[in-house]
């Protein structure tokens, strides 16, 4: 249906700070994975070195609630799936289908 690629994405790096010797505080060998358009966010900061990290954060990322929902939503308007779903949420939300009560 459609395809995602490090450029949907955006890898920021950071050092990882906190115990753990002289490789700690010294590399950027932390790494944060944004997804903007899921609003899904991961990090990864227990390897020594970036790129084990930004593959850990990414599947981090797309495991996430957020990009599932994203993925799921996207998946059904690629389909034409969406469209019938507002369309039986419209017809629900009908003022004749409310009951409003007053205590």
């Amino acid at each position: 249906l459609f395809s995602l690629t490090a450029k949907d994405f955006e890898f920021q790096t950071f050092c990882t700070g906190g115990p753990g010797g002289q490789h700690k505080n010294a590399k950027q060998n932390g790494v944060r994975c944004i997804h903007k358009e899921s609003g899904a966010r991961a990090e990864h900061r227990d390897g020594r070195d970036q790129f084990r990290n930004k593959q850990a954060a990414f599947e981090k990322c797309a495991n996430t609630p957020q990009f599932k929902a994203w993925h799921k939503v996207e998946c059904m308007r690629k389909l034409g799936q969406l469209k019938d779903i507002e369309r039986a949420v419209d017809e629900a939300m009908a003022d004749s289908n409310l009951k409003v009560e007053y205590l």
